[in-house]
This record gives C-alpha cells, structure tokens and sequence, in this order.
C-alpha cells in the first residue's frame, strides 16, 4: 500500500510503497477514505515533538470502513464505517475503569513508544520497521488498528467530515461539555480559531452559553466562528484579548478554552477568567515549556487543568456528535477547508503552517 512516511525530522513526507501485515488477534483492517492533517502531526514533521524511533506513519484522525477482522475481534465487522480515535482505551486499567478512558495507561505508552496496543509494529519497509502514531497511523491507505481504536458510526454519516471526530471536533467539544462542563448562561472564551478551536464554539453553542467569544490573529477565522457560533470575536493583532474580555463579560469569563498550543496563550486565556473561573488547555505545546500563573490567581479560585481529546467516551460520545452533525445540530461540515490525494500530503502541510482556515483533509 502507499503511505506517507517520515524518514527524517524538518523533511517532507515521502509517499512510498510498505508493507502492513494482517490483523492480529483484537485487530481490525480499516480501508481508509479520509484523514485530517492536525498540528500534532505537523509538530512531528519540523522535529517540534520527536518519536522514539523514525521512520515513522503519522495521522490520527481517520476514518474509513473496516475490510477483516483478525482473531478474537467481537465489535466490529467487514463493512462497518468506522471513526479512529486518539487514544486507545484498554478497558481494564485504572483510568478506563474509572471512567476516564482518555488517559488510559496502556494507551499513552504505545503512543510514546510508536507500536500498536497488542504489541510491535505491523508497518515496514522492506526490513525496516516503521514507527505508528497514536495506534494508528492514518496518513496511509489502509490502517491496522485494535478493535477499540475503532468506533462504529452510521453508515449515512459522509466519512470526509467524520474523521474529524477522531480528534479536532472530539477534543474541541469533549473539552467545552466534559472537562469545562459549561452550564446554559454562562460565559466562555476560546483563544485559537483552527480545527480543535472552531470545535469548542460548536461545542458551547450546544451547552447553551450565554456569551461565546472568538479569539484569533486572522479575520477569516473569526468570520468562520461566527458561522458555527460565536458571538463577538477578538483580533489579538488589533486588540488586547484580556481586556476585551473583561469589557464583554463585565469581569471575566466564566471559562476560556486554549486551542493554540502556546504558553503565552494559555496564560492570556488563565488570565481573562473572572474569579472562580475555569480554563481548559487544550494545545499540544513544545514538549519542556512551562507556563506561570499568579498564586494570586488560584486564590481566587481560578482553575488551570487540560485535557486529551475532550475527555470523551468514544465509543458513546462519537456516535452521539454524529447523530448531532446529520440532525444538521453541529455544523461539523463548515470546518473542512480543502481536500488534498495523499500525493499532496506537503502541500496540506504547507497550507496548515500557512495560516490556512479550516481543516485540511486527505481523501484516499
């Protein structure tokens, strides 16, 4: 099958010919039909966020329909269209059992060390082995993945728009409704107006905020907010983000949501919080940063926490934003900027590093 693959850090992704090997027991076969382009990726590309080994498959937001099933595989089978997620969730540790999937143990350390949650490496070229990304690995034809990587959804649901829920839409939403838990009414800011951003709009409009400010450098990406539902935005180029906050909130917001990946940002969002508010950091920063907050600021009950793609219960929450998207309730389908064949995998990478609004899709 083709693939894009990462030989080196700050290179362009090379689309070569590899080698998959056959779903092992709790694996499935997914034949992907689009994948998104995400910033983690593209931090992987310049050598921001290092593997433990290259080369390496990036993507982790496919989407596609499953072709087998290996050994043992009881939830999905050939023909289901299915949503890959971030994380696997092994169900047994003690994150999963106490019902925070999104950090389970089993899940992260095969993302750090590049290999499926059943063990090894299923991608190589001839006697080369190649690296997965986030048991994964969609920027490639077809993906072998364990069963629980892999969500069921209806089968009318556009795959194009879908794969978003792998990681954009889910981390933006799952981080308003689940980790902010914002409450009809109240006040929410987002700083950073990309895929994962645009999201969290969405994901207040359907909370019931009261007031859902836009923060971005660009006006493109503002005016898109707009159509998925903020209701003022903020050009940090033009204006002081904080204080127009204070000036539309009377104080504060009740939460601010940081999309960026930015130190800088997450301290300008922890900042424009009223007291008692709550800020969810969401960006992947450069490993080793580190962010200061006022003790201040924590005496007056201000929050700073963060999550791992929204803290969502995939196998319940995906087909639940879905349901939502084709009911025509989450304007998922406005996000898309612009599809890319895997061919032109550098250019959907170039675009994203250029500023360009929505998200880049590859389509197989």
């Amino acid at each position: 099958m083709k693939a894009a693959v990462l030989f080196d850090y700050d290179t362009p992704l090379r689309v070569e010919e590899v080698t998959l090997d056959e779903p092992q027991d709790h694996e499935v076969l997914v034949k992907l039909v689009a994948t998104g382009v995400c910033h983690t990726d593209i931090q992987v590309v310049i050598g921001e966020r290092r593997m433990p080994a290259v080369p390496v498959v990036l993507g982790h937001e496919g989407a596609g329909i499953v072709e087998k099933v290996g050994p043992g595989v009881t939830t999905l089978q050939p023909g289901d269209h299915v949503v890959m997620v971030v994380i696997f969730s092994c169900g047994k540790c003690h994150y999963c059992t106490i019902g925070k999937p999104t950090l389970c143990s089993v899940g992260l350390i095969n993302y750090v060390m590049g290999t499926l949650p059943t063990g090894g490496k299923r991608l190589r070229k001839g006697d080369q082995e190649i690296s997965h990304f986030f048991s994964q690995s969609s920027f490639a034809e077809y993906a072998v993945v364990h069963e629980r990587t892999a969500v069921k959804i209806r089968d009318d649901a556009p795959l194009e728009k879908a794969c978003l829920m792998g990681c954009a839409a889910t981390t933006g939403i799952g981080a308003v409704l689940n980790v902010a838990e914002v409450r009809p009414g109240e006040s929410i800011v987002v700083y950073g107006m990309g895929g994962v951003g645009l999201s969290a709009i969405m994901g207040a409009k359907l909370a019931g905020a009261g007031k859902i400010i836009a923060v971005s450098r660009t006006d493109q990406k503002l005016e898109m907010a707009k159509e998925v539902g903020a209701d003022d935005v903020i050009n940090a180029k033009r204006e002081n983000p904080r204080q127009r906050v204070f000036e539309l909130t009377a104080g504060g917001a009740d939460y601010a949501i940081e999309c960026v990946g930015s130190v800088d940002v997450i301290a300008e969002a922890f900042g424009s919080l009223r007291p008692g508010g709550k800020c969810v950091a969401v960006g992947s920063t450069p490993p080793g940063t580190m962010v200061t907050v006022s003790p201040d600021d924590l005496l007056m009950n201000k929050m700073l926490t963060g999550t791992l793609q929204g803290g969502i219960r995939a196998a319940v929450d995906i087909p639940r934003y879905i349901d939502l998207f084709i009911e025509g309730k989450l304007p998922l389908d406005k996000i898309v900027a612009k599809s890319y064949s895997l061919d032109k995998i550098n250019e959907a990478i170039k675009a994203n590093l250029g500023g360009a609004v929505g998200r880049q899709i590859i389509r197989f």
